[in-house]
């Protein structure tokens, strides 16, 4: 059992103990996303595969609390915010800027990259280490600006 998955489990128990319902329907809604993927592949959830689960979560929560806010239901845009709270908790620290562009330039010179047709290979090296860490869509923005530079 992976980490992540281990301490989803003991944090589900403490909310139970807890009763605190929506800690706890957050919890069972990402051990569900895992057993799913654990179903539909017959795997058992590695921490890397359950980072990639844990981060399309939160990705898609920002994007439902962004439709909910546009569309004037504050309410409910809060509602998924919180929920992203407690995801988060389950994830590893984030990654500074400072941090970041020090990878993205170590990537760089370890794929020997001259261009953006070798995005594909910074990326591929940089998405392990940053899974759960940093906006991989950010990344890319700032992986395209060094290239094209």
């Amino acid at each position: 059992m992976s980490d992540i998955k281990a301490s989803l489990t003991s944090a589900m128990k403490d909310a139970m103990r807890a009763r605190d319902s929506v800690r706890l329907g957050v919890i069972r809604m990402a051990l569900a996303a895992f057993k799913q993927v654990e179903v539909d592949e017959r795997i058992e959830v590695s921490d890397e595969r359950a980072l990639v689960i844990m981060d399309k979560l939160v990705k898609q929560r920002q994007d439902a609390a962004t439709q909910y806010a546009d569309a004037g239901r504050q309410e409910l845009a809060d509602t998924e915010l919180a929920e992203i709270e407690v995801l988060r908790e389950f994830l590893p620290a984030p990654l500074s800027e400072a941090d970041i562009d020090a990878l993205i330039e170590q990537a760089i010179s370890d794929t020997g990259a001259a261009g953006m047709q070798d995005m594909g290979k910074v990326m591929g090296q940089l998405k392990p280490k940053l899974q759960g860490r940093a906006d991989m869509g950010a990344v890319s923005g700032r992986i395209k600006a060094r290239l094209s530079a």
